[in-house]
């Protein structure tokens, strides 16, 4: 059984250990090992400290924990398009061993309701194209894609796809 809350500054700690295994799980063979390796907790966890103690406007960070700790966490703000009414969610992970058990619906669908609560009529996420399992997930929920774009990453430039709901509520 897992519990999806609004995380906050305690939380910090656990969500950087849930961001680098996740990266780790999920980028090995898309992005260089060496950035992967390098990778640090603490220092993630003081920029999750920052942004959970002064969120920016609109900005969510919903975790998902099981009676062991946080297994997963999705955030979120504005769209970095700044297209009016639409939210982005910037970020879905869960670490391997909770996958398969819906988690990653429900943290985003969680997300969306969130955002729709907050105004928000459309929705979009992106992911690395070449991340295909992630590809499938988001199309399963219906997101819609767009053609793939350059975008400034670790070791380079990298592909990346958007997906969007333009009726937000077919995600809530």
């Amino acid at each position: 059984m897992h519990v999806i809350f609004p995380a906050g500054p305690e939380d910090a700690l656990a969500l950087a250990q849930v961001h680098v295994t996740s990266w780790r799980e999920t980028y090995r063979g898309l992005l260089p090992d060496s950035f992967l390796d390098r990778m640090s907790v603490p220092v993630n966890a003081r920029r999750f400290s920052k942004s959970l103690v002064t969120p920016a406007e609109h900005e969510i960070t919903l975790a998902a924990a099981d009676r062991d700790g946080v297994v997963g966490y999705a955030a979120g703000g504005p769209s970095r398009t700044r297209l009016a009414g639409e939210a982005e969610v910037t970020t879905v992970y869960v670490l391997r061993r909770s996958q398969g058990h819906d988690l990653g619906r429900r943290l985003l669908t969680a997300a969306a309701r969130v955002f729709a609560d907050q105004g928000a009529k459309s929705l979009m996420i992106s992911v690395l194209r070449d991340n295909i399992p992630a590809r499938g997930f988001y199309e399963h929920l219906g997101g819609q894609a767009e053609a793939p774009r350059k975008e400034p990453g670790p070791g380079g430039l990298l592909y990346e796809v958007s997906y969007r709901w333009a009726d937000i509520r077919a995600l809530t």
